[in-house]
C-alpha cells in the first residue's frame, strides 16, 4: 500500500486558472491539471492508493465554504480531506467543531499564503484548540518557492510553537517538506528527534542525501510519504524512496504503516 500524505486539487471552475497563477509565481510546471479527476488519475497510474488533500484557506471568508466541501468529497475513492482554517476566522471553536464533526482528521495551515509567521498567538490559540480536540496539524515549513524572501515557518518558529504547546500538540504537527523547505541543516540540528512528523514533499527530488540523512536522525516511524501533488510526478517519488538504500521495514513505515496510523481518528 502506498499512501501520499500532502496532495492538493482545486474545484474544476477554478483550476486552470489557478494552477496557472501559481505556476507563473513560483516558476514551477505541474504534472497534472490540478483537479480532482486529475488527481486521481495520478493515483492510478502511479499505485498510489490513498491520498491526503490539504487545502489552503488564503482569506477567512473563504473557511466554511472550504470545509462544507472538504466534507462532501471526503474519503471518496481513496481520497481523504484534510479541513482548513485562516488565521483571522472569527469562529474559530465553531469551525474546528465543524471539522471534527465532519470525519476529517486535521487542519492544513500555510503560514506563506496566510501571511502569518509560524509563532505568531493567532495560529498558536488555533494549533491548541486543533490539538484539543485531537486533530492533526500539517503546515507548509521553510521557504515558498513563490515567497522566497521572507520565510514565515522557520524551524526556530516551529522550536517556539513546540515550546509553548509542549505536552499539547506532541505528535499531532506534521512539518510539510522535511521540516523545512530549504533548511534541511537546521532541520537536522534542531528538529530531528522532536516530537513532530515530517513528511517528504517536494524536498525529495532536490536533496535526497540530505533527506536520507533526516530519516535516519529523526527516525522513519516519524516520516510520511508524500509528494505535493500536482507539483511533482508520484511515481517517481515512489521511485525516489526505493533509490534511498532504506530497510524495507522503513519503507513500509514512510509508504503507508505511518500514515495508516494517523489517519485513524
Amino acid at each position: 500500500m502506498i499512501i501520499d500524505f500532502h496532495t492538493h486539487a482545486f474545484p474544476d471552475a477554478i483550476a486552470e486558472k489557478t494552477m496557472a497563477y501559481l505556476s507563473q509565481k513560483g516558476g514551477i510546471r505541474p504534472t497534472s491539471a490540478g483537479t480532482l479527476a486529475a488527481l486521481k488519475a495520478q493515483m492510478k497510474e502511479s499505485g498510489v492508493d490513498i491520498s491526503v488533500v490539504l487545502p489552503i484557506v488564503t482569506a477567512a471568508r473563504q473557511t466554511a465554504t472550504i470545509n462544507r466541501v472538504s466534507a462532501e468529497l471526503n474519503g471518496k475513492d481513496g481520497v481523504y480531506f484534510f479541513g482548513g482554517i485562516h488565521p483571522d476566522t472569527e469562529d474559530v471553536d465553531g469551525t474546528l467543531d465543524f471539522i471534527v464533526q465532519s470525519g476529517l482528521r486535521g487542519i492544513k495551515l500555510h503560514p506563506d499564503y496566510q501571511g502569518v509567521y509560524f509563532d505568531d498567538p493567532r495560529y498558536l490559540n488555533i494549533m491548541e484548540k486543533a490539538a484539543r480536540r485531537n486533530l492533526l496539524i500539517v503546515t507548509h515549513a521553510g521557504r515558498d518557492i513563490a515567497y522566497p524572501n521572507d520565510v514565515h515557518c522557520t524551524p526556530a518558529m516551529v522550536l517556539t510553537v513546540l515550546r509553548e504547546l509542549r505536552g499539547i500538540i506532541d505528535n499531532k504537527l506534521i512539518l510539510a517538506h522535511m521540516g523545512g523547505f530549504d533548511f534541511p541543516d537546521d532541520v537536522l540540528a534542531t528538529l530531528c528527534g522532536q516530537p513532530v512528523w515530517m513528511d517528504t514533499s517536494a524536498v525529495l527530488r532536490l536533496y535526497p542525501d540530505k533527506c536520507r540523512q533526516i530519516i535516519a536522525r529523526h527516525g522513519a516511524g516519524r516520516i510520511l510519504f508524500a509528494t505535493d501533488s500536482p507539483w511533482t510526478d508520484p511515481k517517481k517519488f515512489i521511485e525516489m524512496v526505493d533509490e534511498l538504500g532504506l530497510s524495507q521495514e522503513a519503507k513500509d513505515r514512510i509508504l503507508y504503516q505511518n500514515a495508516m496510523q494517523l489517519l485513524q481518528p
